[in-house]
């Protein structure tokens, strides 16, 4: 592969790059790939398909195959799921339109949005006036892109898992990534459930990856398939082991077991009193003290 692109210092303040890298890695990869200059593409149908500059041709699964990594000698690569969400963020960004193909036209069509300013010409004047309104579009839609994600923030909550996971909790990795996407399908593609594991990890301050999955365990292993079952065995667990407040002697220390917002609670049990001592008959303990003085006298004589 031949050519180059410009790129520019300014995308490391820009929303991908504070995503997942794996983000930014498809993100540079399309640049890459994208055609600069017009082509048809036979199909299986027998027909063309005209792929004009700044555009690529390719599937979910290709690009998966082709954004992996080493890691300690082995080639990871990342599920088609976590793809197909990363170019979904980056079409609500603004910085890609896809098209996709139907019937006997299968396809997925990247269109990379103000392709033009990652281009290079070979006339000088032309360049600085690209970098220029490259700059300028940047500026643009970066501006646009913070307003919409304050916009979002304030609104709503993602209702993708590693969206709402990096949104509540903190940044993922790609293997993260990919398993939060395949309990999703071991839920059959209920993520609601593994949405509720991320809020109730938020909830409980536990903000990281093996606790939303030790939850996402326990619950596929009681075999917890809606949210209703999931919230009714959360309730009666929390009830089971919920203990009352105390305090450590000597430290003054309070000690107390927190309730989850979208839990009920319910009120502690009273206490028992200690029951008052034994009431002992003056007649019968001046007896016992006349008998054993009796004793004592006739021991002495």
């Amino acid at each position: 592969m031949k050519g180059y692109i410009k790129d520019f210092r300014k995308e490391l303040q820009s929303d991908v790059w504070l995503m997942s890298p794996l983000y930014h890695r498809v993100w540079q990869y399309l640049k890459y790939k994208v055609n600069h200059k017009e082509n048809k593409i036979p199909m299986k149908d027998g027909s063309f398909l005209t792929v004009v500059p700044g555009q690529h041709l390719t599937s979910i699964r290709t690009i998966a195959e082709n954004v992996g990594w080493y890691e300690r000698g082995v080639l990871k690569t990342p599920n088609p799921k976590t793809i197909s969400g990363i170019l979904d963020w980056l079409e609500k960004q603004k910085m890609i339109e896809i098209g996709r193909g139907e019937g006997n036209r299968q396809y997925t069509l990247i269109t990379l949005l103000n392709w033009e300013s990652y281009q290079v010409t070979d006339d000088e004047s032309n360049s600085k006036e690209t970098v220029s309104k490259q700059c300028a579009d940047i500026n643009k839609n970066e501006k646009n892109e913070k307003n919409e994600k304050k916009k979002e923030i304030t609104t709503t909550t993602p209702d993708n898992p590693v969206q709402l996971f990096e949104y509540l909790l903190c940044r993922l990795s790609p293997i993260q990534m990919n398993s939060l996407y395949q309990w999703v399908d071991d839920f059959k593609g209920n993520q609601e459930i593994v949405n509720a594991a991320i809020k109730l990890a938020d909830n409980k301050n536990k903000r990281y990856f093996n606790f939303v999955e030790f939850l996402l365990k326990e619950w596929h292993s009681n075999n917890l398939m809606d949210l209703d079952r999931v919230r009714a065995y959360e309730r009666e667990k929390f009830n089971n082991s919920k203990v009352k407040p105390f305090a450590r002697k000597g430290k003054g220390i309070v000690r107390t077991e927190m309730l989850p917002d979208w839990f009920e609670d319910n009120e502690q049990p009273a206490k028992p009193q200690p029951s008052d001592p034994p009431v002992v008959n003056d007649g019968e303990q001046m007896s016992e003290f006349e008998r054993l003085m009796e004793l004592r006298k006739n021991s002495g004589s």
